[in-house]
């Protein structure tokens, strides 16, 4: 991974005392994931260019070493690759000074506006082109994004390219916080030291941001009470809006609220799961335990399973679901399992029939096979519930704009045809029949708002 800076501020050559770098030298730092490098490919007084390139350990990212002692689970990872929370660190670490608006030899120019291009590659884009728009270009830069492409198509790592006039303590400031906040990941442990971190790296300019609530949300893996800290300290008055989660809707159910469209969902896949016969079902992505709480009314389900990679989520859901308490289901009738859904997982795989329910939308587009092979490859229930947006009616919201998705986090929203394609791939590879229906009253050219798959064997 690299990020590359250039100006043609005149004399270009002020970059290398902005960055306190020599530009005829290669600069070298020790970090504890691998080692970064700044050079200069071009240094003179029309045009100046800066790099940072990473070389990260990836053996010593799973073993515990600059990866939060072992938070990193599998030698196969992207880590090594992507720009994400690492190369934040190494920003940090390289140029301290110019992220801090200091210069010993060009005190002025440190605060003064200055033409940048900057280039990011390869950048983990978890929302969708939308998604960076809305990050960067409230803060003046212009946005060029390219997605490289994948054996199945365009992937969910892209070539950045922003382009502005600002100072460069600014310009290295917004890229420290919304570089992890895109990837929706960080490589270590989340306290509240991150907090501080980012206000101290947000500062005025998150204040006035209209993603405050996103970019704080995604910068501390939505641990509300760390969000909850950090937006009382740069935007006391959106406190009330993160208060609680039955008080704040997410931007999805805020768009598809006059449809009530999740309830709607979930009434659907419980009496489908439940007209399958089935005594032991799995929610797979059960979030805080919504249609679970419906499944527990439905006497002829045994055993419920639910499974999430948030431990938080699950956590929410054991309260809700009032598990060891007095009035609770009967002990072992409910299992929660964290997990994720791209890793085998034999705990849940004795479920007859299984649910996801606005899941899939979550995953990169080439992690989908992991998640069809883990499903209907090794669990092979005798039924597979899907549900997931029909991207065609997106149309018809009002409020979200041409080609966005109805929610950030969404890596891609397919059309009715798109869905149809990817269930005739899992019928001819794993014997499954795929039945398709619309939720949620119909437009006679867009479909349903959501569109649900039952897949039978």
């Amino acid at each position: 991974m690299f990020l590359s800076v250039i100006t043609t501020h005149r004399p270009a050559t002020d970059l290398g005392f902005l960055l306190m770098k020599h530009p005829d030298r290669v600069h070298e730092f020790e970090l504890s994931f691998g080692k970064a490098s700044v050079f200069f490919p071009q240094a003179d007084e029309a045009c100046c260019e800066a790099v940072l390139a990473l070389d990260i350990d990836p053996v010593g990212l799973v073993r515990g070493r600059g990866a939060g002692d072992g938070l990193l689970d599998h030698y196969v990872n992207d880590r090594p690759y992507a720009a994400s929370s690492f190369l934040s660190v190494a920003l940090n670490r390289a140029f301290r000074s110019a992220m801090a608006g200091s210069s010993r030899e060009r005190a002025e120019l440190a605060a003064t506006p200055i033409p940048l291009a900057i280039r990011l590659t390869p950048l983990p884009v978890r929302g969708g082109e939308a998604l960076v728009r809305e990050l960067f270009e409230p803060l003046g830069w212009t946005v060029e994004l390219d997605f490289i492409p994948a054996a199945n198509g365009p992937s969910r790592y892209a070539d950045l390219k922003l382009s502005g006039t600002l100072t460069l303590a600014e310009a290295f400031n917004h890229l420290y916080v919304l570089i992890p906040v895109l990837d929706a990941d960080k490589h270590y442990w989340i306290g509240d030291d991150e907090v501080d971190k980012l206000v101290a790296k947000g500062g005025a300019w998150l204040q006035k941001h209209p993603a405050i609530e996103t970019i704080t949300s995604r910068y501390l893996k939505r641990r509300r009470g760390l969000v909850r800290a950090a937006l009382a300290k740069l935007a006391p008055e959106e406190i009330e809006a993160t208060e609680a989660p039955q008080a704040k809707e997410s931007r999805e159910e805020k768009i598809e609220a006059p449809l009530r469209l999740h309830d709607i969902r979930l009434d659907a896949v419980a009496d489908r799961l439940e007209a399958t016969g089935a005594t032991i079902i799995a929610d797979l992505g059960c979030g805080e335990g919504r249609l679970l709480q419906r499944l527990l009314r439905k006497r002829q389900f045994k055993t419920i399973i639910g499974l999430d990679a948030s431990s938080q989520s699950l956590q929410r859901a054991r309260e809700k679901l009032k598990l060891d308490l007095s009035g609770g289901p009967p002990e072992g009738r409910v299992k929660l399992l964290h997990g994720a859904l791209t890793y085998r997982d034999e705990r849940w795989h004795t479920a007859e029939a299984v649910a996801l329910v606005e899941v899939i939308e979550h995953l990169d587009p080439d992690r989908l096979p992991h998640l069809a092979e883990i499903v209907f490859g090794a669990a092979r229930p005798r039924t597979v519930v899907i549900t997931t947006p029909n991207a065609d009616y997106n149309a018809l919201f009002e409020n979200l704009r041409a080609g966005a998705f109805r929610h950030p986090d969404h890596r891609f929203e397919w059309t009715r045809a798109e869905m149809q394609a990817w269930a005739t791939g899992i019928e001819a590879r794993y014997g499954y029949r795929a039945e398709h229906s619309g939720l949620g009253e119909a437009d006679p050219q867009h479909g349903a708002p959501s569109q649900m798959v039952v897949f039978t064997r």
